[in-house]
């Protein structure tokens, strides 16, 4: 089928805009209202205005940081996906796949076991500074040599940084009880008992990723057919690559750092927004930094539901949820399209 006339799909895309943003906003009042106990929306309004009374308090003291926390972390997921898949021209790149996952974790192990760092105001800047050194690590390994660092150089680099960091950490949390307890219940990955400063302190690093991945947009659009062809319309190419890999950095240390390891989030979003919006990266980034918040939020929800009064993690059911649409991308034959 032949693709619809330029300003046809802008408008359509327009479209696709608003209705994810409408998503999100139902998912943040979703966020708000329910839980362990369902604050009524007259309440939350009342919070969002102010007011300290009843239920209020509930949703100010409480929902509103982690509800922020969730944001942030599903819209940093979203669009560090969308910019990875872009620049290793990977249809299963995801933002861990240069080493940022991995870093993190072993940054939380050592900081547990090395320092007896056990609160997650502590911890969550190791995770952010390892995270953020296992990334350009890989970087600098995938970039050296001739070519620069070319997409299967970058996913080679990846997963060597991958496999050594995952080493260190398991002989850190296997070889202490203490530090598996508490390594645990941070690498399951979930929104719950963080503080609540978090957000706010995350944000500049994760607004700076954002920046630079929607600035790259339009020279993301020409990586995408191949270096060659990029380099002939006058496209810096590892400039390019450069300045996506350290947006993915940020944006994933940020997001890896607050809420753990994060699965299928960065990984599925882009896939689907693809499919509403087309390949365009100028619409296909900030559309899925939407979608990302949208399921962040929405499967954190589902989480207090499910297991109501307890909580499954929003990493658990993340995981539910994009592993059927992976598998349905799959049988539709998308990620064989894309690779080709």
């Amino acid at each position: 089928m032949p693709a619809p006339p330029a300003p046809r799909r802008a408008a359509r895309n327009g479209l696709v805009v608003l209705a994810l943003a409408a998503v999100l906003i139902v998912a943040v009042f979703a966020s708000f209202a329910i839980g362990a106990k369902n604050v009524p929306l007259s309440d939350v309004f009342a919070a969002l205005t102010g007011s300290r009374d009843g239920d209020a308090v509930v949703v100010r003291e409480l929902r509103m940081p982690r509800t922020m926390l969730g944001l942030l972390v599903g819209v940093a997921l979203g669009v560090a996906g969308a910019v990875t898949q872009e620049i290793t021209r990977n249809p299963l790149g995801d933002p861990g796949i240069i080493g940022v996952g991995a870093g993190g974790a072993f940054g939380v192990a050592a900081a547990i076991g090395m320092f007896g760092w056990t609160a997650s105001y502590q911890y969550v800047w190791a995770a952010f500074a390892m995270g953020a050194a296992a990334g350009l690590l890989a970087y600098i390994v995938g970039g050296a040599g001739s070519g620069g660092a070319t997409p299967a150089k970058l996913a080679l680099a990846g997963a060597a940084v991958t496999a050594l960091l995952d080493a260190f950490t398991n002989a850190l949390v296997l070889l202490d009880v203490s530090t598996l307890d508490q390594y645990r219940s941070w690498a399951v990955g979930s929104l719950a008992g963080r503080d609540p400063e978090l957000a706010w302190q995350l944000l500049p690093f994760v607004l700076v990723g954002l920046a630079i991945a929607l600035l790259l947009s339009g020279s993301l659009n020409a990586l995408a057919l191949g270096d060659d062809l990029a380099k002939s319309l006058g496209t810096p190419v590892r400039r390019t690559r450069a300045l996506g890999a350290l947006a993915v950095i940020l944006l994933t240390g940020a997001a890896v750092a607050a809420a753990g390891p994060i699965t299928f989030v960065g990984l599925v979003i882009p896939h689907i927004v693809r499919s509403l919006t087309g390949p365009d990266a100028r619409w296909l980034i900030p559309c899925s930094g939407l979608a990302g918040g949208a399921l962040m939020l929405g499967a954190d929800v589902i989480g207090r539901v499910v297991a109501r009064p307890a909580e499954l993690e929003v990493g658990v059911v993340t995981a539910f949820i994009g592993a059927p649409f992976l598998i349905a991308m799959v049988k539709r034959g998308r990620l064989r399209e894309r690779a080709a």
